[in-house]
């Protein structure tokens, strides 16, 4: 595991984005292809509108196929649509076909809308197994990472998958990427900024004592790959107390 640490949250980003580029670039060098996914949220829009502007000449983006690691129970045209966010700060800047992109289809139910991802995540890799090249991810104040929420059922998943959780507090559905699927990546990378996010940082890096039924983000321990975490000065002010 990798911490770093960066005063400001535009050098923080721009890092970021250097790591994404050099990461699909290994990919592309070993393979014909990147498999990306993306978290959602307000937090990584900056380093979106960075890959699509700065760094969009930087790869073939036309062999990178995007997925998105979790995302929330409303229709696809909805504000709070983690795959919109992605579509207009990403996606559609890029020109990226839809072929390419990997959408979580929430007009099913959502057990089905799962199920209906989990199995285009398995027929996209096709037999082969599901490692993917770089997962994203954000961590709330409250320690959850994807929809992996303090308290849910998705927690004691030991299924590799795609799963529905009801999260009690936010009185809605969400579906989600669970652990072991997250932890087989060959590097995940968490984006995570902001004061409101230091106490949980710290149960989550300095605990002894493992308690991810209270900080989720204590899962997220890649079985091969590695572990980046990208962090401001807010962010990490408490992990020397």
């Amino acid at each position: 595991m990798s911490l770093l640490i960066y005063k400001a949250k535009s050098e923080l980003i721009h890092d970021l984005a250097e790591y994404v580029i050099a990461t699909a670039k290994t990919a592309l060098e070993q393979q014909d292809c990147f498999n990306f996914v993306l978290t959602g949220g307000n937090s990584p829009k900056d380093l979106y509108h960075l890959l699509s502007t700065t760094y969009r000449d930087t790869i073939d983006w036309t062999k990178v196929y995007f997925f998105i690691g979790d995302e929330r129970n409303v229709p696809p045209g909805h504000e709070s649509y983690n795959g919109l966010m992605a579509r207009k700060t990403l996606l559609d800047p890029l020109n990226i076909p839809a072929n390419h992109i990997f959408f979580v289809d929430t007009t099913l139910e959502p057990e089905e809308a799962a199920a209906d991802y989990y199995k285009a995540i398995s027929d996209h890799f096709n037999g082969s197994d599901l490692s993917f090249d770089l997962i994203l991810l954000g961590m709330g104040d409250d320690a959850h990472t994807a929809s992996l929420f303090p308290g849910t059922t998705a927690l004691k998943s030991k299924e590799i998958g795609v799963e529905a959780v009801y999260v009690e507090k936010l009185s809605t559905y969400r579906i989600t990427f669970t652990a072991p699927l997250i932890n087989k990546a060959k590097n995940i990378a968490f984006l995570v900024f902001g004061e409101t996010k230091a106490e949980a940082l710290k149960h989550v890096i300095k605990d002894t004592d493992k308690n991810p039924e209270l900080y989720p983000s204590q899962l997220i321990a890649p079985i091969d790959g590695k572990l980046t975490w990208f962090l401001d000065d807010e962010a990490a002010s408490l992990l020397d107390s």
